[in-house]
């Protein structure tokens, strides 16, 4: 299960900078105070501590970062098999110190467009058009086995809390993500379980209106991992996902054809409920020199602990040829917002630099 932290803005800004990556415009300065330390965990979720599946997007009138993520009802210990990660919710919290605390929000509202019970997971949270869009995984029910019904769907928002529910846009799949492509153009990645449809991708010029494609999701079988999230950062493409040994990187000049360039977050840390792999996780691009990645880690290797799941972030770091990371180093940790001249919904698209060897 995804998703997701990839915050996406549609924006205006220098035509280097593409629109999920407002937070580029600027270099970092100079730390002139003493290092803020990343909290570990980053977050619990207080009702099920089930956190997991994390995406960051900005509320514009809150003026404050919100992060939605999926509630997996980690307390159940009396269901059977895998019921507990179903008939879960949509969780939000928000950060009122730019990411020293977290707050939590309740769920997302207005997600139900069925009768009965159902399960959300992996947000993917877009901000284009004057509104917010989510692209949702959703299953009918609350199996106690990994079979059923699986489908992406789309909803929109004025205010990130309450949803409408538009369309199903993806049938048969899970764990998309969402970014802007070069020819100005959207394209969604996703994991395609049922093959319901063909192919691994989705184009729109709107995100209400979807084509297939010919592109693939970098290792498309679905047994090859899952929760993809995407950047363009240091001139080209980025994607990462859940590779269930760590997390596969993939890099990109030009959104279509993906090199795999190793695994991070595959050893344990030494953190506070960091001691297992990370798991599907989310892109936050701060400026020219900052990504952050916010994952999920298992407590434990067995039932039930390992039914606990707690977010965790680091800060990612490019060697020349792939990104890098060291999950046991400090680094400071205080969340910008975007740039006040950076609000306008349409942005320009990325400028990939030139394949090189």
């Amino acid at each position: 299960m995804k998703k997701t932290i990839a915050v996406l803005f549609a924006v205006l800004v220098p035509a280097a900078i593409p629109p999920s990556d407002v937070y580029a415009a600027a270099p970092a300065a100079a730390l002139t105070r003493p290092l803020r330390k990343a909290p570990a965990p980053l977050y619990r979720d207080p009702v099920h501590d089930g956190a997991a599946d994390p995406t960051l997007i900005w509320n514009r009138d809150e003026k404050c970062w919100w992060m939605l993520y999926t509630n997996r009802r980690a307390d159940a210990d009396n269901e059977k098999g895998v019921k507990w990660v179903h008939g879960t919710d949509i969780g939000i919290a928000s950060t009122p110190d730019d990411g020293a605390t977290w707050k939590y929000r309740g769920t997302a509202r207005g997600l139900e467009f069925e009768a009965g019970r159902n399960t959300f997971w992996a947000p993917e949270v877009v901000d284009f058009g004057g509104e917010y869009h989510a692209f949702i995984s959703y299953v009918r029910g609350v199996p106690e086995t990994w079979a059923g019904t699986r489908d992406i769907v789309h909803y929109t928002s004025t205010n990130l809390l309450d949803w409408k529910f538009v369309s199903i846009v993806v049938p048969g799949s899970i764990d998309d993500c969402v970014h802007r492509l070069p020819n100005g153009r959207w394209r969604m990645w996703f994991k395609n379980e049922q093959h319901k449809i063909r192919g691994t991708t989705l184009d729109s010029d709107d995100l209400y209106t979807w084509t297939a494609t010919a592109a693939q999701m970098p290792d498309p079988d679905p047994g090859q991992g899952e929760g993809p999230d995407v950047i363009f950062w240091k001139g080209w493409f980025w994607m990462v996902k859940d590779r269930w040994k760590g997390l596969g990187v993939y890099r990109s000049a030009d959104a279509d054809k993906w090199e795999f360039k190793g695994l991070i977050l595959d050893k344990p840390g030494c953190r506070s409920g960091d001691h297992r792999i990370g798991q599907h996780p989310g892109f936050l691009v701060q400026d020219d020199e900052t990504v952050y990645l916010v994952y999920f880690v298992h407590q434990a290797e067995k039932e039930p602990a390992y039914r606990h799941t707690w977010l965790q972030v680091v800060k990612l770091g490019f060697d020349g040829q792939t990104l890098t990371c060291d999950r046991d180093a400090d680094f400071d940790f205080v969340l910008t917002p975007p740039r006040p001249d950076s609000m306008p919904e349409h942005a320009p698209v990325p400028r990939p630099k030139q394949a090189k060897p």
